[in-house]
């Protein structure tokens, strides 16, 4: 049967043999070269694991221990009647599948914090770019239910509401991808980390500060707002 593309030649005389056949660190450090020399697209056929064993001077079951490395990192992927392939990585994928509260430390997890801030803070062109009036009116809602918040717990959820929404504006689906996986941290340094109170923060600006410069505002403007939105955070670290 014959594929959509056609089939190319590959000169599997440019991998270089592994002396140790145990060593299958060394196994996939020369196949990531092979890849990435080999002008290899999304949807390619890579050699079969005979070929490239014996290419490298390894066993079978060596280089098959490498490639689940790949297929685990979704760099190849095995498609029915044509073997193993080069596919598009999903960058996000392993993230969701390890980050876990349990196995990261207070370090790890304040950096992952900062990241945060940054990110929320250089957003704003973004926004502007792409916002709409059903943008703002949903952002409204939500400022709305956070104004009349009854105890903490329900002003933390309509905080997340809030710059979820944000994110969501954006427009960029790998940002709110990365939100989504983070939120459990974000909660966890919010809580724990930093002992916040925005009333008694000087210059502290309320989602409804941010809400109106996003309205009427300029970029820049938001900038700043966000900068002083998160200024207590940024004075902590």
């Amino acid at each position: 049967m014959q594929s959509i593309k056609e089939k190319k030649s590959f000169k599997l005389d440019k991998l270089n043999p592994i002396e140790n056949q145990t060593q299958v660190d060394k196994i996939e450090m020369s196949l990531q070269e092979f890849f990435r020399n080999g002008s290899f697209e999304p949807g390619d056929p890579i050699p079969k694991e005979i070929e490239l064993a014996k290419a490298l001077g390894v066993s079978r079951t060596s280089v098959r221990e490498a490639l689940s490395r790949f297929k685990t990192l979704g760099i190849i992927e095995s498609r029915k009647n044509r073997g193993m392939v080069i596919t598009h990585p999903d960058i996000l994928y392993n993230m969701e599948r390890v980050i876990d509260l349990k196995l990261l430390d207070s370090g790890t997890m304040k950096d992952i914090f900062e990241l945060r801030l940054v990110l929320e803070v250089g957003i704003a062109d973004l926004l502007f770019l792409r916002k709409t009036d059903e943008d703002i009116k949903i952002l409204e809602e939500i400022v709305d239910k956070d104004e009349k918040s009854k105890n903490k717990m329900e002003n933390r959820q309509h905080d997340i509401e809030f710059h979820s929404m944000l994110y969501k504006i954006s427009g960029n689906e790998t940002i709110q991808r990365f939100q989504k996986i983070l939120l459990p941290i974000f909660e966890y340094v919010d809580n724990g980390l930093y002992d916040i109170n925005p009333d008694k923060a000087n210059g502290y600006v309320y989602h409804r500060g941010l809400l109106k410069t996003l309205k009427d505002g300029t970029p820049d403007e938001f900038r700043i707002k966000m900068r002083n939105h998160l200024m207590q955070y940024f004075n902590k670290l």
